[in-house]
C-alpha cells in the first residue's frame, strides 16, 4: 500500500499520545472558493467512498497545485498543516507508487479495501509516528517510530525502529528493516527502501490537513486521502 507510502495506526493502547477527531486548531484558514470545494468534494468521497475514483484521482491533483499557489501566498498554510496531522487517520484512497501502477499495466489503486489506520503526533519531542493494520479493533501489525516535519517543504520524514505482531510479539528495527518489510508487506513503498539504502528516511509531501481529511503526496510518486477517525472507528 502506498499512495504515500502509508504510516499507519496509532492503535488503541500505543504509546503515541495523539489527540481525539476533533484536534484543537490554533490557526484558521480561510481558503479560496476554489480549494473549498475541492475539500467538500474530498471530504464527501472520504465518507461515502461513492465517488468516481477517477474523480477523486483528479481532485487529489487539482488540490495539490491550489495548496502549493495558496501556500506561497499565506504562511500560515504550514503551520496548520502540521497543527492539524496530530490525530488518528484512516486511509481511504491511494493511487499507488509510479512503480505499483506500471505492473497494473497503469492502472491506478483507488478505494483501500483494507482498515490501515496511521497516527501522527506533533505535539511531543521527537514527533511520533505510527504505522499499522486493522481487522475490526485488533491490529495485526504495527510500525512505530519517530518523525519531523519540515515547515518550509510541508514534508514529513519519518524513520520506524519498532515492529508489533498481534497486538503482543514486539521487534526493534534496524535502520532500514522497516522499510524492506514495508515494501514486502504492502504499507510501504519501493522508495522507502532505496531511501534506506541511501541512509535518506522515507517521506510524505503533505498537501492538506483538516479536521475531516488529509492528503499527501508519499516519496514513491503516489497520492492518498485519508480521513480524521477517533478510538471509536476501531471497531
Amino acid at each position: 500500500m502506498d499512495g504515500p507510502s502509508t504510516a499507519v495506526g496509532r492503535g488503541l493502547g500505543a504509546s503515541t499520545s495523539s489527540s481525539s477527531s476533533n484536534t484543537p486548531s490554533t490557526i484558521k484558514l480561510v481558503y479560496p472558493d476554489e480549494i473549498q470545494a475541492n475539500l467538500e468534494f474530498l471530504a464527501r468521497a472520504a465518507d461515502t467512498q461513492a465517488e468516481d475514483p477517477d474523480a477523486v484521482y483528479e481532485a487529489l491533483s487539482t488540490l495539490e497545485r491550489q495548496m502549493r499557489t495558496f501556500a506561497k501566498s499565506d504562511s500560515t498554510v504550514a503551520l496548520n498543516l502540521q497543527d492539524q496531522l496530530t490525530g488518528d487517520w484512516r486511509l481511504i484512497f491511494t493511487t499507488g507508487t509510479k512503480q505499483t501502477q506500471e505492473r497494473r499495466g497503469g492502472a491506478r489503486i483507488n478505494y483501500f479495501p483494507i482498515k490501515a489506520i496511521q497516527s501522527f503526533d506533533t505535539t511531543v519531542q521527537p514527533n511520533t509516528i505510527e504505522n499499522g493494520i486493522y481487522v475490526g479493533q485488533f491490529p495485526l501489525l504495527q510500525f512505530r517510530g519517530t518523525m519531523e516535519f519540515d515547515l518550509r517543504k510541508c514534508r514529513l520524514e519519518f524513520d520506524f525502529d519498532f515492529l508489533e505482531l498481534v497486538g503482543f510479539i514486539g521487534l526493534n528495527l534496524k535502520k532500514g528493516q522497516a522499510a524492506s518489510l514495508g515494501s514486502q508487506s504492502g504499507l510501504g513503498s519501493e522508495s522507502n527502501v532505496a531511501n534506506a539504502a541511501k541512509d535518506k528516511s522515507a517521506f510524505f509531501n503533505w498537501i492538506s490537513a483538516d479536521q475531516k481529511i488529509a492528503t499527501a503526496r508519499g516519496g514513491g510518486g503516489g497520492l492518498a486521502l485519508w480521513k480524521r477517525v477517533d478510538s471509536s472507528a476501531f471497531d
